[in-house]
């Protein structure tokens, strides 16, 4: 697998690529070497060439200066399992700037009951901001949780302008 660690308004990001697609992404960092640890976690061992990310540094760049981006990306989802790719394809259809809650994610699953089951799933989502598990909210408007933190989520949402989170 390939590593490529970018720089961006939101903090450093680190993408990880293998021959299937992106296999990871990390959350925001404070610094390189933090992104840097992640990628070498997740097996990266190889620096990727820019030209095997295509133009996806400057969208998550964009991205973090608040413009809206499309991530159209192939994913290496090889490890997830059936629900978890129903759920994060589901994900990946929330539009920029909207949230969604849990249970809506359940029942386009055809799971209604299974809303902490989602939120499990999306705790395992490995490309944040590209699977957008920020916009998913609990049904009565609060955050829910989020593995960056309350605060990342927060600010990732207020970046979209996402309705309530202003």
């Amino acid at each position: 697998m390939k590593s490529c660690i970018i720089e961006t308004a939101l903090g450093w990001l680190g993408l990880v690529l293998a021959p299937a697609g992106l296999r990871a992404v990390t959350l925001p960092r404070r610094d390189r070497d933090a992104a840097l640890r992640e990628v070498l976690v997740v097996g990266a061992c190889e620096e990727a060439r820019a030209d095997e990310l295509g133009d996806l540094p400057e969208r998550l760049r964009r991205y973090a200066r608040g413009e809206p981006v499309a991530f159209p990306d192939a994913l290496d989802i090889a490890a997830a399992t059936p629900f978890q790719r129903v759920i994060w394809q589901a994900a990946r259809g929330i539009p920029y700037g909207q949230t969604r809650s849990y249970g809506w994610l359940a029942a386009k699953a055809g799971k209604p009951q299974a809303a902490r089951a989602v939120g499990q799933a999306l705790a395992a989502n490995p490309w944040p901001i590209i699977v957008p598990c920020h916009r998913v909210i609990a049904s009565d408007g609060r955050l829910g949780g989020y593995g960056g933190g309350l605060d990342m989520k927060e600010r990732l949402l207020r970046l979209e302008g996402a309705a309530g989170h202003r």
